[in-house]
């Protein structure tokens, strides 16, 4: 072993640097040992740049953990904070975009670069079956990361900046929403449905643009049928086949009014579960507080099941059995569009867009511009007609 000299000393093959660094809770310093460096000018710039950042408080001990050892740690410290399937969606994303192609890479080995390539390598190749990875799906993953290394960063200290911020990513892409079902074919839709149990599920989704997991969530104490409103307050998933609840997509509740017409469907709807429970009887494992929607034993209803229902309801419409098929069948579509459809007749319809937001549980309205961008365009192509009918229509 070689003499120390200033903080540095040759051990075996390699040069080595010792600093002083004060212990942030306590304030006293102890030393520490880095290694490993080829020669001894390395050691003593090493030294320098250790010596300057301990000073300002910024030194970060070396350390050997890999990306996929940091980022199993960081998901199981998420565990508690997160939506499960916020959680399940974590550990998913890493598990099929990150771990395959950086879980070896060391953590402080970590450049912009290195997630830069990243995105470049699963924009060409990252989906299943080596096509490319959708620039949305990318996008998304880009968020996680940078979530988890900013933690890195802040709470864990492993790292002096965030590499994530710095990469270059696909620019974000808004969908913005395709053709949805006109007018009339939503009332020829909601004809077929209106024969079923939970006829009332596919109306309050048409009527109110609620997420299918916001109304399956819903419970009587929190319509108000006679004040006209249904508050929401959470929402329901599926999660390794197990149904979970949680908060909503925004995080906070809203208040959704609803017309005479739906409070009569919810009120036919309240009544028809009450009979169902009197048949059950014994048998029946709901409550009157309980949920609004639920299986003929009172149980809640998974969300495939009402996704399901919305797949038969087409084709029953589409090829009826005691009936000739319409000339015009309904247009494939998705059970979210009920939601998609409910926002642009109220866009189309001139209602602000900050009032169709807050009713979309939408965080802020400028996402609500984005995803409709088309349809203010069409509102806004007509505002100098508008504005000109207006002043010809005055009389000052």
């Amino acid at each position: 072993m070689g003499k120390l000299r200033d903080g540095v000393m040759k051990r075996g093959k390699t040069w080595s640097y010792v600093i002083r660094v004060p212990d942030p809770e306590t304030g006293v310093s102890k030393p520490k040992w880095v290694g490993g460096f080829a020669t001894e000018d390395e050691a003593k710039a090493a030294r320098d740049e250790a010596r300057v950042k301990a000073r300002r408080g910024e030194y970060i001990e070396r350390s050997d953990l890999t990306v996929a050892d940091y980022l199993a740690e960081w998901l199981d410290g998420h565990a508690m904070e997160v939506k499960p399937r916020t959680l399940d969606d974590y550990r998913n994303c890493i598990r099929l975009y990150v771990l395959p192609r950086i879980g070896s890479v060391k953590v402080q080995a970590l450049r912009p670069s290195t997630f830069t390539k990243l995105y470049r390598d699963l924009r060409a190749r990252g989906g299943k079956g080596g096509r490319p990875l959708a620039v949305s799906t990318v996008t998304h993953l880009h968020a996680v990361l940078r979530k988890a290394f900013r933690d890195a960063v802040e709470i864990d200290q492993l790292l002096p900046s965030n590499p994530v911020e710095r990469a270059k990513r696909p620019r974000d892409v808004y969908r913005e929403v395709g053709d949805v079902w006109t007018k009339a074919q939503l009332r020829a839709f909601l004809e077929v449905a209106r024969g079923h149990r939970l006829f009332a599920f596919f109306h309050l989704a048409a009527y109110t643009g609620a997420r299918r997991g916001e109304l399956l969530h819903l419970r009587w104490p929190d319509v108000d049928l006679d004040g006209g409103r249904i508050t929401i307050t959470g929402s329901t998933a599926v999660v390794g086949g197990v149904r979970v609840e949680g908060t909503t997509k925004s995080g906070r509740s809203r208040v959704v009014t609803i017309d005479a017409g739906t409070a009569g469907v919810l009120r036919a709807h309240r009544v028809r579960q009450c009979e169902e429970a009197e048949t059950a009887g014994e048998e029946w494992r709901g409550d009157p507080d309980g949920y609004v929607f639920t299986t003929a034993w009172g149980e809640p209803v998974y969300p495939d099941t009402v996704t399901g229902l919305f797949r038969t309801f087409i084709r029953m419409h589409n090829a009826p059995t005691d009936r000739p098929a319409p000339a015009v069948p309904l247009p494939p579509a998705r059970l979210h569009d009920l939601r998609h459809l409910h926002a642009t007749t109220l866009l189309m319809a001139g209602v602000p867009v900050h009032v169709v937001a807050a009713r979309l549980g939408h965080a802020d309205p400028a996402i609500t511009l984005r995803v409709y961008a088309h349809v203010v365009r069409d509102a806004e192509t007509a505002a100098a007609d508008v504005f000109a009918q207006a002043l010809a229509d005055g009389d000052g």
